[in-house]
């Protein structure tokens, strides 16, 4: 075991000595032992001939048959190369589309990802994460981790981002490491001022509030008071089922009235969380920003929206729809005095924070992360453990499965055999 920590340890070693000053310089994220595949790898290997495995799954398809999760299984645990997986790819999506579709193993999921992320293929993974439904790619947190940390490296934190949706479109948010890595990216991607989308800034706003839903502290606070201000925004300009439309969040209006909820609560509650300065600043300027719209201008959208829809009961819930959003836009002069009281408020007592959000996920990344590691490892140790025991169990099911078959055609043989005998006697 002591031996196993040292040869980890040089070869993280080997592996930073390798990496620029600037890189190393920056990374306060997963550490080596994280994201070490030495524990993956030292699992018992099955040898196949992909090419011949390729042909013996196509031939079952043919005959209409189901290939096994085993199969599938062995398939990504052998691929040595870039190509390998994208041929990979296209028998998980057969695989989803077969019979045997809802016994993809969870360990094959995470092999996926891994192989993936080993030959340069992250794109690959990503594409059959945001379409899981096709692929059955429905990873376990930790997977989740090593995907969002993949991209946070490379400093792509729009892809970081497109993961974290992932996350939060499974409710995935269980885990403080992926609470944390999650927020990092969502503030190191707005941090760029990046011009938003609708669905981008439903997404963002969705992924903050409910990661921030995790934390009860400062930075969790911040990042749902910017995540129902974003969404308030687009509920103000776009009308509610432009913010709940394939998200899981609350399907009724007042994201604004929400934001102030929550400035609310940290004023009126005692100890050291505060704001950040610059999620105030944003919910400040979006207020002002709402409030020099015209009527006409804040309406359009709902109107071209409902010219989409057909049939009487459609269109009076479109009108009903229409209207809540038409009284939720009244509220608007309400929440700009509001805002503007409670910001006086936190002033006054010394709970707005100078430091801006991306800042203070940087800081609880570097004080937390750590910490929040260790238990994570412990259960994908755990985890490891309990695959190889099912995947143990599995095999066994199919020698024994496979030797009764062959018993079965020995006996036809045989009674065949018999039969051509007696009729020849």
């Amino acid at each position: 075991m002591a031996a196993s920590v040292l040869q980890r340890c040089f070869t993280a070693a080997v592996k930073v000595k390798s990496i620029t000053p600037t890189f190393t310089a920056r990374r306060c994220l997963l550490s080596a032992a994280y994201t070490d595949t030495t524990l993956w790898e030292s699992r018992e290997k099955d040898p196949q001939n992909l090419a011949l495995l390729a042909v013996s799954m196509d031939k079952t398809y043919e005959r209409k048959l189901p290939v096994s999760s085993l199969t599938i299984s062995r398939f990504i645990d052998n691929i040595t190369s870039r190509e390998e997986v994208e041929q990979a790819e296209y028998y998980l999506f057969k695989f989803r589309h077969s019979p045997n579709c809802w016994y993809l193993r969870d360990w094959t999921m995470h092999g996926w990802f891994r192989q993936c992320l080993k030959y340069g293929a992250r794109d690959k993974a990503l594409h059959t994460l945001k379409n899981k439904v096709q692929y059955g790619m429905f990873p376990d947190d930790f997977t989740f981790n090593l995907l969002i940390d993949s991209y946070i490296k490379e400093e792509d934190f729009k892809g970081a981002c497109s993961v974290v949706e992932e996350v939060m479109l499974q409710e995935a948010f269980d885990l403080p490491s992926t609470q944390i890595l999650s927020m990092y990216a969502l503030s190191s991607y707005l941090a760029t001022k990046p011009q938003l989308t609708v669905a981008e800034e439903r997404m963002l706003g969705a992924a903050l509030l409910i990661a921030g839903l995790k934390q009860n502290n400062t930075v969790g606070l911040s990042a749902q008071l910017l995540g129902n201000s974003l969404l308030g925004k687009l509920e103000m300009t776009k009308g509610i089922n432009a913010v709940f439309k394939g998200m899981p969040l609350i399907w009724t209006n007042g994201y604004l009235g929400r934001a102030l909820a929550v400035m609310e609560r940290v004023a009126a509650t005692p100890g050291d969380i505060r704001l950040s300065q610059d999620t105030l600043g944003t919910l400040n300027s979006w207020l002002q920003e709402l409030s020099s719209v015209s009527d006409s201008d804040s309406s359009s959208g709902d109107s071209s929206s409902g010219e989409e829809e057909s049939g009487g009961e459609e269109r009076q819930e479109e009108a009903k729809l229409d209207a809540e959003d038409e009284e939720e836009r009244t509220k608007l002069p309400l929440y700009v005095s509001r805002f503007k009281e409670l910001s006086g408020q936190l002033e006054s007592q010394g709970k707005v924070d100078p430091a801006s959000l991306h800042a203070l996920v940087s800081a609880m990344a570097r004080q937390a992360l750590a910490t929040a590691e260790q238990p994570d490892l412990d259960q994908y140790q755990s985890r490891l453990q309990d695959w190889e025991v099912e995947k143990s169990g599995l095999i066994q099911r199919e020698k024994e499965s496979m030797q009764r078959a062959e018993e079965e055609r020995q006996k036809r043989v045989a009674a065949r055999a018999a039969e051509q005998q007696a009729s020849e006697g």
